[in-house]
């Protein structure tokens, strides 16, 4: 099967018949991005994958051409991604509350040494039998104190980072609109939206482009306020802002309210505390897992 920068065979360890997962990665130095992203997923997977919601790199192995890089992993039984498509059925509130849990109890411990994942969505998102979580493919992660990317921004002094991340459909408005100062935020957008579609079976924002996707967004959640969009942007981002709230006031789509309300006041309000406009007034990893979602 295809994963982001490779492909991930099902393999067999011939000297102790163990299946495993190897991700091959091609040419993996060829360029100063494409080593950055094969170097960010082994250090940051030697660093953290001991822990029991991250997949563990088993090995590394160099190929015979010096040009591709071998990366071997447990083999889990799914990924999120072809349940929802192929087998949503499985799916059950309990599953999905679990699924949801165990995610933010991975994400809370990279949260906890300042390391954003920034590519959160359902098929980085790996499961065993029995749907217990572990999270995948650190290729575009990065650590908000030392990242290679970071520039000393005296108002913010946060990172100033690449704007190409994730699936467009997992993004925040913070990625879309080019503000490149983000924060833990962005996995907590991802969060809910990851959490959406297990309800829903479907994307919860399914933009077909990035402008698209901003409208969808603004047509859906809470408009921000006028200082909100002041704190966050200037220029061209607010002007492509207040372009979609504008398309947005003009065809105002579902709110959060009614589109997840069968399932309960507990979801809702999980959903709009994470699906927030400016950043850091999303519920922290900590935060969600204390929410009242996850005592029902």
């Amino acid at each position: 099967m295809f994963a982001a920068y490779g492909i991930v065979w099902e393999a067999v360890v011939k000297a102790t018949g163990k299946k495993v997962a190897l991700k091959k990665i091609f040419d993996a130095f060829r360029n100063n991005t494409d080593a950055q992203r094969t170097y960010r997923e082994i250090m940051f997977l030697r660093y953290f994958g001991h822990h029991p919601k991250v997949i563990e790199l088993i090995n590394v192995h160099r190929a015979e051409n010096d040009m591709d890089i071998y990366l071997v992993f447990p083999l889990m039984d799914h990924d999120l991604h072809k349940i929802i498509k192929w087998k949503p059925r499985l799916l059950t509130n309990m599953i999905i509350r679990q699924i949801a849990y165990e995610m933010l109890v991975g994400i809370h411990y990279l949260h906890s040494a300042d390391v954003i994942h920034r590519d959160l969505k359902p098929a980085n998102i790996l499961l065993d039998s029995g749907y217990h979580v572990k999270i995948a493919d650190f290729g575009l992660a990065r650590s908000l104190a030392t990242s290679d990317d970071y520039v000393d921004h005296q108002e913010t002094q946060l990172p100033m980072m690449t704007e190409y991340v994730a699936t467009r459909w997992y993004r925040p408005p913070e990625i879309l609109l080019s503000i490149r100062n983000y924060t833990k935020g962005v996995d907590m957008w991802a969060v809910a939206c990851i959490l959406g579609e297990m309800y829903l079976t479907n994307p919860v924002f399914a933009g077909n482009s990035t402008l698209d996707q901003i409208e969808i967004i603004m047509a859906t959640i809470a408009e921000p306020d006028q200082e909100e969009i002041d704190e966050m942007m200037c220029g061209t981002a607010k002007a492509s802002l207040n372009a979609a709230l504008k398309a947005s006031l003009q065809e105002r789509g579902a709110p959060i309210e009614d589109i997840f309300h069968q399932w309960g006041v507990d979801l809702v309000d999980f959903m709009e505390r994470l699906l927030v406009f400016t950043p850091n007034k999303r519920l922290s990893a900590d935060e969600a897992l204390c929410h009242p979602y996850f005592d029902g």
